[in-house]
Protein backbone atom coordinates (compact mmCIF):
# COMPACT_ATOMS: atom_id res chain seq x y z
CA UNK A 1 0.00 0.00 0.00
CA UNK A 2 0.88 3.23 -0.86
CA UNK A 3 0.07 6.78 0.40
CA UNK A 4 0.58 9.72 -0.81
CA UNK A 5 -0.12 13.38 -0.04
CA UNK A 6 0.08 16.34 -2.33
CA UNK A 7 -0.13 19.65 -1.51
CA UNK A 8 -0.83 23.46 -3.33
CA UNK A 9 -2.32 27.00 -2.73
CA UNK A 10 -4.33 28.32 -5.53
CA UNK A 11 -4.32 31.94 -6.95
CA UNK A 12 -7.69 33.24 -5.30
CA UNK A 13 -9.51 33.96 -8.42
CA UNK A 14 -8.91 30.09 -9.18
CA UNK A 15 -9.57 28.32 -6.28
CA UNK A 16 -13.21 27.84 -6.90
CA UNK A 17 -12.64 26.60 -10.28
CA UNK A 18 -10.30 24.00 -8.96
CA UNK A 19 -12.74 22.67 -6.50
CA UNK A 20 -15.21 22.83 -9.01
CA UNK A 21 -12.89 19.78 -11.00
CA UNK A 22 -11.77 18.51 -7.96
CA UNK A 23 -15.44 17.58 -7.21
CA UNK A 24 -15.71 16.62 -11.00
CA UNK A 25 -12.98 13.87 -10.02
CA UNK A 26 -14.88 12.43 -6.67
CA UNK A 27 -18.01 12.32 -9.15
CA UNK A 28 -16.29 9.93 -11.97
CA UNK A 29 -14.91 8.29 -8.90
CA UNK A 30 -18.30 7.19 -7.26
CA UNK A 31 -19.37 6.22 -10.66
CA UNK A 32 -16.64 3.72 -11.77
CA UNK A 33 -15.95 2.62 -8.19
CA UNK A 34 -12.14 1.49 -8.76
CA UNK A 35 -11.15 -0.84 -6.72
CA UNK A 36 -7.60 -0.19 -4.70
CA UNK A 37 -7.96 3.13 -4.33
CA UNK A 38 -9.11 5.40 -1.65
CA UNK A 39 -8.30 9.08 -2.02
CA UNK A 40 -9.56 12.39 0.32
CA UNK A 41 -9.53 16.05 -0.82
CA UNK A 42 -9.22 19.14 1.79
CA UNK A 43 -9.58 22.76 0.61
CA UNK A 44 -8.13 25.04 3.75
CA UNK A 45 -9.24 28.58 4.14
CA UNK A 46 -6.77 30.03 2.36
CA UNK A 47 -7.16 27.98 -0.90
CA UNK A 48 -4.37 25.51 -0.21
CA UNK A 49 -5.62 21.96 -1.53
CA UNK A 50 -4.53 18.69 0.33
CA UNK A 51 -5.12 15.74 -1.63
CA UNK A 52 -4.52 12.02 -0.14
CA UNK A 53 -4.14 9.29 -1.83
CA UNK A 54 -3.94 5.56 -0.96
CA UNK A 55 -3.33 2.90 -3.53
CA UNK A 56 -3.25 -1.13 -2.60
CA UNK A 57 -0.70 -1.28 -5.32
CA UNK A 58 2.99 -1.04 -4.02
CA UNK A 59 4.61 0.69 -6.76
CA UNK A 60 1.67 3.33 -7.00
CA UNK A 61 -0.25 2.44 -9.54
CA UNK A 62 -3.63 3.93 -8.98
CA UNK A 63 -7.14 4.55 -11.81
CA UNK A 64 -6.96 8.03 -11.26
CA UNK A 65 -4.58 9.34 -14.35
CA UNK A 66 -7.36 6.65 -16.04
CA UNK A 67 -10.11 9.39 -15.37
CA UNK A 68 -11.09 11.54 -17.75
CA UNK A 69 -12.27 14.03 -14.84
CA UNK A 70 -8.54 13.71 -13.18
CA UNK A 71 -7.09 14.88 -16.60
CA UNK A 72 -9.27 17.86 -16.73
CA UNK A 73 -8.08 18.22 -13.15
CA UNK A 74 -4.65 17.78 -14.10
CA UNK A 75 -5.31 20.16 -17.38
CA UNK A 76 -3.68 23.64 -16.29
CA UNK A 77 -3.44 22.99 -12.54
CA UNK A 78 -0.01 25.04 -12.62
CA UNK A 79 -1.84 28.13 -14.37
CA UNK A 80 -4.45 27.49 -11.08
CA UNK A 81 -1.74 27.73 -8.26
CA UNK A 82 0.03 30.46 -6.81
CA UNK A 83 2.14 27.55 -4.75
CA UNK A 84 2.70 24.26 -7.17
CA UNK A 85 1.39 20.49 -6.08
CA UNK A 86 4.04 19.33 -3.70
CA UNK A 87 3.74 15.12 -3.50
CA UNK A 88 5.40 13.20 -0.71
CA UNK A 89 5.11 9.56 0.72
CA UNK A 90 3.36 10.33 3.76
CA UNK A 91 3.05 7.35 7.06
CA UNK A 92 -0.18 7.35 9.16
CA UNK A 93 1.08 7.76 12.93
CA UNK A 94 -2.41 8.18 13.81
CA UNK A 95 -5.77 7.39 12.57
CA UNK A 96 -9.05 7.77 14.44
CA UNK A 97 -12.21 6.12 12.22
CA UNK A 98 -10.78 8.49 8.95
CA UNK A 99 -9.84 5.97 7.48
CA UNK A 100 -9.89 1.95 7.05
CA UNK A 101 -8.20 0.19 9.65
CA UNK A 102 -6.83 -2.29 6.11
Amino acid sequence: MKRTVIRYKTKPDMADRNAGLVAAVFAELKAARPEGLRYMSLRLEDDTFIHFVETAAEDGASALPKLAAFAAFQSGIRERCAEPPVAKGATIVGNYRMLSEN
